[in-house]
């Protein structure tokens, strides 16, 4: 067994309680104590990535139990590459939140920051379908707690609809636990994969049901219209920074179905057959019109970015219902520029909150200051839009070239290009109100009662901007990553004999050489 791979679940989950016990009163030691241990999860991160680069599957078996009898961690390139995504938004997030003072406005904050680390971390890295659940139940409660951090009333009321439509889904997960175990007496991933092969044609229906029930379950999360509707309130009356995080909590679902829909009922599965082209890509494409749409419609900042997040996840289950090995490695590059992207929106919100008093879309005297602020909100939108230069024209390319083969790459090509402009224009519209228009309103006034938003605060936006270039100026190399990390989904061979402990060969290892799937050392 590799120990490290359990570390990214246990660092956070250890920081939380030591933080409440012995560091309550302290500020500053709260804040040391949370930003190393980002700090540390980044380097344990990516070492894991470096690990699997090569398509090896690393394993973790709690209690040395052997699977499917035990719990079990898994890491590959997918689920490694998430870790790490995550842990590099939470270091500008969580720098961000202190540079700003969010931390200081609730109770609580770096404790429940931790344990939402410790669920999504945790999600990514699992091989068992019960504890994805109870991974999902952990970042359920952390979120609740930093959604109605500060107080507020339409914070409180924003975070009960969400926590609803969340309990929502969770039943729906606990109904198709129940019915897949029914059905193979297994919830362990690589179990269930060979399992699901072994169910004959007319033993199908219960395997079909929990399957539907499943999908239900991580469109939810997805945010993927028509079951997006408690995002938009939830994400803009959230606190930015915790926004910010939640940029990436949309992409647990994307990765649940990645996850179950490659491995366990894949395309060519009998029993599960047609499920999923028949209405995966059309509510993909609704979600990115409507997302568009809901851009081009918005009075405040806040909610425009909340649609535009709707959007990108629109084009990002685009990719997924395609499911071909070019469309899942567009999407992987996709899901990293949107997540990366999303964050930087929401800081660049409380910016502009601070140095305007509110996020109404309305033309005003300009306030001093406001002109990096302008500058950083149109690198972001320009990203998020999927304008050239940046890593989002780049991804909207892999996309619709994926599609180009497709039966439905009309359909595709028609929607990714008219929603694109549609969000242009939502997004010229939004940034000329806010800071060009105001040019011809008089003389620019200080922001009111209110202080100049803190040098970190703009270093933490900064550095997600940079990424971001990053991202652009490497998507030769990524695109390579997500190439490989598709052919390891599509081929999980090895990720079974690696959980299960029988033999086999290494399937999309480096350079698409076969190697022996290898373990850590015990």
């Amino acid at each position: 067994m590799n120990h490290w791979l359990i570390m990214p679940v246990v660092l956070p989950a250890m920081l939380a309680p030591f933080i409440i016990l012995a560091a309550r009163y302290h500020m500053g030691i709260q804040r040391v104590f949370s930003v190393a241990g980002v700090l540390a999860m980044i380097a344990m991160a990516l070492g894991l990535v470096i690990e699997t680069s090569d398509g090896t599957v690393m394993l973790y078996k709690l209690g040395d139990w052997a699977a499917p009898f035990g719990i079990v961690l898994v890491g590959d390139r997918l689920s490694t590459m998430m870790v790490l995504l995550l842990a590099v938004l939470a270091l500008f997030v969580l720098l961000y939140a202190i540079g700003s003072r969010w931390d200081e406005r609730g109770r609580h904050f770096h404790v429940l920051f931790q344990f939402q680390l410790m669920g999504i971390a945790g999600a990514f890295l699992t091989g068992d379908l019960f504890n994805l659940f109870v991974f999902f139940e952990v970042l359920l409660i952390a979120s609740y707690g930093l959604m109605i951090h500060a107080g507020g009333n339409a914070r409180l009321r924003a975070g009960v609809q969400y926590v609803l439509f969340n309990l929502l889904g969770s039943t729906l997960f606990l109904f198709a636990l129940g019915a897949i175990y029914a059905e193979t007496g297994t919830l362990n991933m690589a179990d269930l994969a060979q399992r699901a092969q072994m169910i004959t044609a007319n033993e199908t229906v219960g395997i079909r049901v929990a399957a539907v029930l499943l999908i239900l379950v991580f469109a939810i999360k997805a945010a993927v219209v028509p079951l997006h509707f408690w995002l938009p309130s939830s994400y803009a009356e959230a606190p930015p920074p915790v926004a910010a995080l939640f940029a990436i909590m949309t992409k647990v679902g994307a990765y649940a179905i990645i996850r179950v829909y490659t491995m366990i009922f894949p395309v060519d599965l009998e029993a599960t057959a047609g499920l999923h082209g028949t209405w995966l890509l059309p509510v993909a494409l609704l979600s990115l019109a409507v997302g568009a749409i809901g851009v081009l419609a918005a009075k405040k900042l806040d909610r425009l970015v909340a649609f535009s997040v709707i959007s990108s996840m629109g084009m990002v289950m685009v990719a997924i219902a395609l499911f071909t090995q070019e469309s899942m490695a567009s999407a992987l590059y996709y899901m990293v520029h949107s997540t990366l992207a999303a964050g930087a929106l929401f800081l660049i919100v409380d910016l502009v909150r601070k140095s305007r008093g509110h996020l109404e879309l309305r033309t005003e005297a300009p306030v001093m200051g406001a002109a990096l602020i302008a500058a950083l909100f149109m690198v972001a939108a320009i990203a998020m839009t999927g304008l050239p230069p940046l890593s989002g024209f780049v991804g909207k390319l892999m996309v619709l070239n994926a599609s180009f083969d497709t039966p439905s790459a009309v359909m595709v090509w028609a929607v990714v290009l008219i929603s694109s402009l549609i969000s242009v224009v939502g997004f010229a519209r939004a940034g000329s109100v806010l800071f060009w228009k105001a040019q011809s309103d008089g003389a620019p006034v200080p922001p009111a009662g209110r202080s100049a938003p803190a040098a970190l605060s703009f270093v933490a936006v900064a550095g997600l901007l940079a990424l971001l270039v990053a991202h652009t100026v490497f998507a030769g190399r990524m695109y390579g990553y997500t190439t490989a990390t598709a052919a390891q989904l599509f081929a999980p061979d090895t990720y079974i004999a690696t959980v299960l402990g029988t033999s086999g060969k290494m399937s999309g290892g480096k350079d698409g050489a076969d190697a022996t799937a290898k373990e850590g050392d015990h």
